[in-house]
């Protein structure tokens, strides 16, 4: 039983990222992996400070990362995908325009 669930699993995993790979698969793989890197940018940034912070990098990381992602969605229509990453694009734009509004004052978000 257990070889049978190996062998299924293994025919999935062929089936999506071997035989039906094309470029959109390509470009939502990537879009994924920019996405994914605002962690690594905000864990790196909270090392060096020593304490939590939230550089500016991670929410272009945010906005790159989910408007790729909102492209990948609309292309291959997927509902939860457009309606996740077209409401949290919002919200990365809208705290990149508050660190740039905010830039001469006092801010919690490094400028690195």
């Amino acid at each position: 039983m257990i070889i049978q669930y190996g062998q299924a699993l293994s025919n999935y995993l062929y089936d999506v990222f071997v035989a039906k790979f094309d470029f959109w698969l390509a470009f939502g793989l990537v879009a994924q992996l920019f996405f994914t890197a605002r962690f690594l940018v905000q864990w790196i940034a909270s090392e060096r400070a020593g304490n939590s912070v939230v550089p500016i990098a991670f929410w272009f990381c945010s906005m790159g990362g989910g408007l790729m992602t909102l492209v990948y969605g609309v292309v291959k229509r997927e509902p939860v995908i457009i309606l996740g990453q077209a409401l949290a694009t919002i919200i990365y734009v809208r705290n990149i325009m508050l660190i740039i509004k905010n830039r001469g004052r006092s801010s919690k978000t490094l400028g690195r």
